[in-house]
């Protein structure tokens, strides 16, 4: 089965960034980029400028460019453009910050999702966190790994944000906004794909703020309130602990990881998360931090 082309919708990240994403599935086997790039209204034209020039320096054509407010529904609209260029066929999804790991291969990964004839292969985020938990920035001689050494489930445990993702998918099978799911097409592999998020990087809590500016403004539009909390989540605990992530805590179980190794505990935590989460009450506090018990049950911390 031939490699799928990569769908992807790009905003503001750094060049550097970019490049290392397109390298890291080119070493995968992708040959084929549907990349879309939405900038925000306040992105300056120099920054825009490189960030193009960087994707042609790669040998790819941005298949769509857009500049405006971003609204929830902005990626998935883009996306799905993306996906009806590409035609029939699987596809393969990430955000410029997310770095699949397939445990299995992703030649093998895309067999075993054909024979199983669900239409979908699903990943789960493991968040990548400096070794301090500051909000660093990174060079590419120094790599994200070493950058970035921390894996663990902070989107789940802190952010109390959907950790699932679909990573494949077949052209006939819609996927909701974020990639998160595919109504009626629930991915059955097992271990799910390793989604290594290099989300929390130099610039993320600025981001954030903008983000609960605007939404909370009505600027920007969400379908539901969830990204607003998650955010405030976030930049809340930066407040907490002198703008660093708690490596220390034992609610989010950070430990070292890198993007060619699959980690001996990955199998057992990654599917008992899929397998039990659900979204957060409305009513939890935003301070709250889950994290699962040594039974198996959840701690507040």
């Amino acid at each position: 089965m031939p490699i799928p082309p990569l769908i992807a919708v790009i905003g503001p990240v750094e060049p550097d960034l970019l490049t290392t994403f397109v390298g890291h599935y080119r070493a995968h086997g992708v040959q084929q980029f549907l990349l879309a790039f939405h900038f925000p209204d306040h992105l300056g034209t120099d920054e825009r400028v490189q960030l193009l020039d960087t994707c042609g320096a790669l040998d790819i054509s941005p298949a769509l460019v857009t500049v405006g407010p971003w609204h929830e529904h902005t990626n998935t609209r883009l996306r799905d453009e993306l996906r009806d260029l590409a035609g029939p066929g699987w596809h393969l999804l990430a955000d410029a910050d997310e770095f699949h790991t397939y445990p299995n291969g992703l030649t093998d990964t895309l067999n075993e999702a054909a024979s199983a004839g669900i239409g979908t292969v699903g990943g789960l985020m493991l968040d990548r966190i400096a070794i301090d938990g500051q909000l660093l920035p990174w060079t590419p001689r120094q790599g994200l790994d070493r950058a970035y050494p921390l894996g663990g489930f902070l989107t789940h445990y802190l952010l109390r944000g959907d950790p699932r993702k679909i990573v494949l998918a077949h052209s006939t099978v819609p996927v909701a906004s974020g990639n998160h799911r595919a109504p009626g097409h629930r991915p059955a592999n097992r271990p799910p794909v390793v989604v290594h998020h290099f989300k929390w990087r130099h610039g993320v809590d600025t981001y954030l703020q903008q983000r609960v500016t605007h939404l909370a403004e009505g600027s920007w539009h969400s379908s539901s309130p969830a990204l607003l909390r998650e955010s405030r989540r976030l930049l809340d605990h930066l407040a907490r602990h002198g703008g660093h992530i708690a490596v220390d805590s034992p609610a989010l179980r950070l430990r070292p990881v890198t993007l060619d190794a699959l980690p001996d505990w990955w199998a057992q935590e990654a599917a008992h998360i899929i397998d039990t989460w659900r979204p957060p009450s409305q009513n939890e506090p935003t301070g709250t931090v889950s994290s699962p018990s040594p039974s198996g049950t959840s701690n507040r911390a």
